[in-house]
């Protein structure tokens, strides 16, 4: 007889942008999950086992399913509990979201992995893939243009996938972020940052070791 767990396990690191969207889906659906803090350095066996990968967020369900995308693991959660509608746009359709977040998975994170860490991608001309992940946020500022979100005037998957990256962006250099011509885009990210969401998603918790105790997220 098979017995299941008794909460899905999420494998995180706090300050990864792809775990903290996953975070946020599962608080905002109402779920719970074991939360096992991963330190990237010293990555545990279990993680390992469940997804060779090696990379954060992992869900593994209580059947034993794994998912290993953060954006999969978002649908998971809201496909279950979707309390806030963050799958009915107020604006546009689900299509239109993972459009949308795809551009910043690709294009935007690629500049901005080479803008905050050039010394890992040989050197980088960090200023030179600042400039070219500033000309999406040029997009994304046209849409927050009388709106306080992505897609109308309710949070969205979209917002809660993409803020966390344009958040990593903006803190390499906070000041010059705050000086470009992108008043709705900076309103926005202030709201995603004092969310009590936000709050909630960021709480610390001690990196899980084997036959510790249980951590709850969201508490």
């Amino acid at each position: 007889m098979t017995i299941l767990a008794a909460y899905p396990v999420l494998y995180s690191f706090r300050r990864c942008p792809y775990a903290m969207r996953a975070r946020a889906a599962v608080a905002a659906s109402g779920l719970v999950c074991e939360l096992r803090e991963v330190v990237l350095r010293d990555k545990p066996q279990a993680l390992l086992d469940a997804s060779p990968k090696g990379t954060v967020p992992v869900l593994v369900d209580v059947d034993g399913r794994i998912i290993e995308q953060s954006l999969d693991i978002m649908l998971w959660a809201l496909g279950r509990r979707d309390p806030d509608g963050w799958l009915r746009a107020a604006q546009g359709d689900t299509a239109a979201m993972l459009e949308l977040i795809g551009e910043c998975d690709r294009g935007f994170k690629y500049h901005l992995d080479r803008y905050k860490y050039p010394q890992r991608y040989g050197n980088a001309d960090s200023l030179a893939h600042r400039a070219e992940a500033g000309l999406w946020l040029d997009v994304l500022e046209p849409r927050l243009a009388g709106r306080p979100f992505l897609f109308g005037a309710q949070m969205s998957l979209a917002d809660a996938a993409i803020a966390p990256f344009v958040r990593q962006f903006a803190h390499v250099d906070f000041a010059w972020f705050e000086a470009q011509p992108w008043p709705g885009l900076q309103a926005w990210l202030e709201q995603w940052s004092q969310s009590d969401l936000f709050g909630r998603l960021m709480e610390k918790y001690p990196a899980w070791t084997p036959g510790g105790p249980l951590a709850v997220f969201p508490r």
